[in-house]
């Protein structure tokens, strides 16, 4: 277990708290009209997501003085309390339907989505196996099955809910995982294909995800059913050209992009601080992936390295996606831009895992 401690990495945690600020502003700007049309509150979505932002804060805080091999230790238990929850969330009268999703658990904004937490729990879990059995990784039947095996069994019981988007994150952050810790390629391609297959048969079975595929590829053959927000999206960023509307001045959020102050934030931003603005949220977010990639490779043990890679991982994918949703680039999914969209559970499990990266930085060797 690694002892001896150094201060964290500061510039680390200036870009989290520099985009988080960026995030709260946003979220008061993309919802302010929304919000005071159905809760006679502009504030309403500014003021909860404020609380989360604390909330995430104080856990930040806390786990980034919480030796890292701690999660090494309980990362058994706490998969297996997520598991209950991903259980439990399918209970009707305990779990809660959103936007078609029964994805939470609680009473109104103080509800969390136990699904974002499986995020975290598989990458300490998944790190502490991989760190435990890198020599059998290369293995097919010892290595790759049992780590791939348990993070399917994660994704199929976040499917039943159905949240196609945090799954995905999940299964994409435990193939970088799992890649990174030295599996072969020609294992990868086999269970690629599989996994193709079982992607398009999921697609196919849900009339409103294959909705979604071919209004990304021709958002205009429905362009006020399944098009409508890609295309409302795209007509926000195009008029915010090279330094935008201003901030406060988006046309979109006034009840042409449906809920701006989640999925589609990053439009929103585009539209009001135009593409600087869009470019100086993106060098933001390659700051922080450079400064994970700088723990993950200078961390005392391969439970660190690990641990760091999966965090670096879930933003990086996370951000791709949502980038790619927002601009056109890829099908609409459900999708959240770390720290800049509203959600109380995504906000405070992604400021929980730079805790975790910053307390593995205090024994980084650079």
């Amino acid at each position: 277990m690694p002892t001896k401690k150094t201060t964290p990495d500061f510039i680390l945690m200036i870009v989290t708290f520099t985009l988080l600020a960026v995030g709260l502003i946003m979220v008061y700007s993309a919802s302010a009209v929304w919000a005071e049309y159905k809760f006679q509150d502009s504030f309403f979505f500014a003021k909860r997501q404020t609380l989360f932002a604390g909330v995430g804060i104080l856990a930040m805080f806390f786990i980034m003085n919480i030796n890292y091999w701690t999660w090494r230790t309980w990362s058994k238990t706490i998969l297996i309390v997520c598991f209950v929850l991903l259980v439990l969330v399918l209970v009707p009268g305990i779990g809660n339907v959103r936007n078609g999703s029964r994805s939470w658990i609680g009473v109104g904004a103080f509800s969390i989505q136990p699904s974002e937490f499986m995020k975290l729990a598989m990458i300490a879990f998944l790190a502490k196996f991989l760190s435990e059995q890198q020599k059998h990784i290369t293995s097919f039947k010892k290595g790759l099955v049992p780590s791939l095996g348990l993070a399917f069994f994660a994704f199929a019981m976040i499917m039943l809910q159905p949240d196609l988007g945090t799954g995905t994150v999940m299964m994409g952050t435990c193939v970088v995982m799992i890649f990174i810790a030295g599996a072969r390629i020609s294992h990868f391609v086999f269970l690629g294909l599989l996994g193709l297959a079982g992607f398009v048969g999921l697609i196919i079975s849900a009339p409103y995800r294959m909705k979604r595929i071919t209004s990304f590829l021709d958002p205009w053959s429905d362009p006020l059913g399944s098009g409508f927000q890609i295309i409302q999206s795209l007509y926000a960023i195009g008029p915010g050209g090279l330094f935008g509307l201003g901030l406060g001045e988006s046309r979109q959020k006034f009840f042409y992009l449906p809920e701006p102050q989640t999925d589609f934030i990053f439009a929103i931003l585009s539209e009001e601080l135009g593409f600087i603005g869009g470019s100086f949220i993106l060098l933001l977010f390659a700051l922080l992936l450079w400064r994970g990639i700088r723990i993950a490779l200078g961390a005392p043990d391969l439970y660190g390295s690990f641990l760091a890679v999966g965090i670096i991982a879930m933003v990086a994918i996370q951000v791709m996606i949502n980038i790619g949703v927002v601009t056109g680039l890829m099908p609409v999914t459900g999708i959240t831009l770390p720290f800049l969209s509203y959600g109380g559970s995504s906000l405070t499990l992604m400021l929980m895992a730079i805790g975790v990266l910053l307390n593995i930085s205090r024994y980084s060797r650079y």
